[in-house]
């Protein structure tokens, strides 16, 4: 059926009541299936598998990607083929929508352990117990569900907000069930085609894939004399210096530093050529360049004067040049710098986030004292009760687990629920959620009351960013739901679901992927951060804590003056952006985030941005067409299969690893 709206008169003059009789009696489906068992089940696995590729991905980019499309067109063609063979009855609407739901939650609960859970690590040197954090971030993600109750009937019934990202996946989800169910089919087809050639690339050049397939199955060691597996190597560049070592060939290098030593190497990954698609041209070349910047112009200048050297780690031994040194010792301060203060410029250049969130509604005419949707809703008492206590749980689990004092936390959660409805309403509006920018609100704020304590201004600006996030994607889940007639209190379970399906998933794979146990046997988070994973994310949070807890005086003079360039710098191209509506491109964010990031990885996410863009361009005059339908409407499931088919064998590879 066609999805039926308000007008914008009837939305400024109605009263909430009137909405909500309006919505009840011509968009509610009371009857129909939502969250069932096949639902709640399909919604819980989506969400562990495609919440694992976004640690995967988060780990090597340090940007998380949303997977409820994905989830849509993957849970339709399921039950529709499922449908076919007679094993299932057809998939419901709303079904269908609880279950992207459930998955997206599951995606979102993981962004702790590519961000501030790795920094405090980093910084602290304490690596918790799986369970604690598993713990510490169900019971966050739970806050940001339960403040997302009474918000819901603020933003969704009464200003009818237009949640553009929720919207979006409401109309796809109408489009496939009504009159438009082959194309979601082709759909999930180039996803599953796209994502099976990326996993078939990926095992090729996975060492325990190859370890797997050639020693134990094949048993070539046993009978052809194999002593180790081939494999394609992903860095193709292998290759050339090989021969270069053998042949006394041309070896790259800028000022006297070696390419590799600045990680200029070059990689085949189809999941970065997925990221790089959904990242768009402009994110995508900004953080090219930011990586171009720092390791071919700074990086090899630095080295030459002496800012950048290697030095004696705490074992006595003596650390080399590496990229990851480049970073640490240099690099992340200007890299951090940009990303900050761009943040905040682009935060602050939209007061109606701040304004609207807050300020007082126009009086309506009177509303009856009975609630028509009281039955579906989810109670506030719930909220009511439910905020203070599992904000204090959780307040007690950061003391007891991380070593926060406690009450830095108590302090920190008014500024904390403050900051959630900030980006509530930014969700509502934008689509954006600037939580890296409010959780660094948080962190100088608490940094600044206690500079002793790593964790201090860490933990509490997780929390913020857990929250926040989880508060508004939430909402945006539930914006589908009520276009679409759905119960929002079924769609609130489910967020619950898919929380605890991303923690139990996420971490336990966190640290079998991450965590090494020393000589010692106790685990540790020294070689987290390597070329394959550089933990972009970590890095800048852990950047933020040393400059709470050293100050700025314990930096060398050409990193102070870098980080003043880079902050004047990420003002003007902020301020370009707002000016010109986007169109300048540059992104100081995405500048920032290239620093951090192995150039490889900023060259590849660059080359699949071009690729998209190029090919949509060339398909988008010709609607219709097998390439508009591929290029343009199948971009996103393409996108989708790279990098799902990549990071699943990728994940798959490291646990071979690990196990054989």
């Amino acid at each position: 059926m066609a999805l039926q709206h308000l007008t914008d008169e009837q939305i400024a003059t109605w009263s909430r009541a009137q909405k909500d009789e309006w919505w009840f009696k011509n968009v509610f489906r009371g009857d129909m299936a939502q969250l069932t068992l096949r639902s709640g089940l399909t919604g819980f696995l989506l969400g562990g598998v495609l919440s694992s590729t976004g640690l995967y991905i988060g780990a090597k980019t340090g940007i998380s990607l949303g997977v409820g499309l994905t989830s849509v067109i993957l849970a339709f063609a399921l039950f529709r083929a499922l449908h076919a063979s007679g094993f299932a009855q057809d998939y419901t609407i709303l079904e269908n929508n609880c279950t992207q739901s459930i998955a997206t939650a599951a995606g979102y609960v993981t962004t702790a352990l590519i961000s501030s859970l790795p920094a405090y690590m980093l910084v602290s040197g304490h690596v918790p117990a799986w369970w604690q954090i598993g713990i510490w971030m169900f019971l966050v993600s739970l806050i940001g569900v339960l403040l997302a109750f009474p918000l819901k009937r603020r933003f969704i019934n009464e200003d009818q907000a237009p949640f553009p990202e929720g919207r979006a996946c409401g109309v796809v989800l109408d489009s496939l069930y009504h009159g438009q169910g082959n194309e979601g089919v082709f759909k999930a087809k180039l996803l599953g085609w796209v994502a099976g050639g990326a996993a078939l690339l990926q095992g090729i050049c996975g060492e325990g894939w190859m370890k797997l397939v050639q020693f134990k199955i094949l048993m070539l060691d046993k009978w052809a004399g194999l002593t180790e597996p081939w494999h394609l190597h992903d860095r193709i560049d292998d290759y050339y210096y090989a021969w270069a070592v053998k042949a006394h060939g041309f070896i790259p290098n800028i000022l006297g530093t070696d390419f590799r030593t600045l990680g200029l190497r070059l990689v085949v990954d189809a999941a970065l050529i997925g990221t790089g698609g959904l990242m768009g041209i402009a994110i995508a070349a900004s953080c090219f360049l930011g990586a171009f910047v720092n390791f071919v112009v700074l990086a090899p200048v630095m080295i030459q004067v002496g800012d950048i050297a290697p030095r004696i780690g705490p074992n006595g031994v003596l650390v080399p040049l590496s990229r990851v040194e480049i970073v640490n010792q240099w690099s992340l301060w200007w890299g951090v710098t940009m990303m900050v203060v761009g943040a905040l410029v682009s935060l602050l250049a939209k007061p109606e986030i701040f304004v609207a969130a807050f300020k007082r509604k126009p009086a309506k005419p009177a509303e009856p004292q009975s609630d028509l949707l009281k039955d579906i809703e989810v109670p506030l008492w719930i909220s009511w009760i439910g905020v203070p206590v599992v904000s204090l749980m959780g307040c007690y689990a950061t003391h007891a687990f991380f070593g926060v004092p406690l009450w830095l936390t108590l302090v920190s959660l008014p500024l904390i629920f403050v900051l959630t409805v900030i980006c509530t309403n930014s969700m509502a509006l934008t689509s954006w959620t600037p939580t890296g920018a409010l959780s660094k609100i948080t962190q100088f704020s608490m940094g600044a009351l206690d500079r002793s304590n790593p964790g201090s201004n860490l933990l509490p600006a997780g929390m913020t960013a857990e929250v926040a996030s989880n508060a508004a994607n939430l909402l945006s889940d539930i914006k589908p739901g009520y276009m679409l007639g759905g119960k929002p209190r079924h769609q609130a379970i489910g967020h619950v679901i898919g929380n605890l399906a991303g923690v139990l998933v996420c971490v336990p794979l966190f640290f079998l992927l991450f965590i090494k146990p020393d000589a010692n046997g106790v685990n540790t988070a020294a070689s987290m951060v390597s070329d394959q994973f550089g933990f972009p994310a970590a890095l800048q949070w852990k950047g933020v804590a040393d400059i709470i807890a050293k100050g700025l005086t314990s930096l060398p003079t050409s990193a102070l003056i870098s980080m003043a360039v880079a902050a004047i710098a990420a003002v003007v191209i902020e301020v370009a952006r707002i000016v010109t509506r986007g169109r300048s491109g540059l992104s100081a964010v995405a500048i920032g985030l290239g620093v951090t990031l192995p150039p490889q990885a900023t060259f590849m996410m660059f080359v699949g941005a071009l690729l998209f863009w190029y090919m949509a361009r060339k398909h988008k005059a010709n609607p219709g067409s097998r390439g508009h339908r591929i290029w343009v409407e199948g971009m996103e499931p393409i996108c989708a299969g790279l990098i799902s088919g990549a990071a699943l064998m990728g994940i798959g590879d490291a646990i071979i690893n690990v196990l054989i």
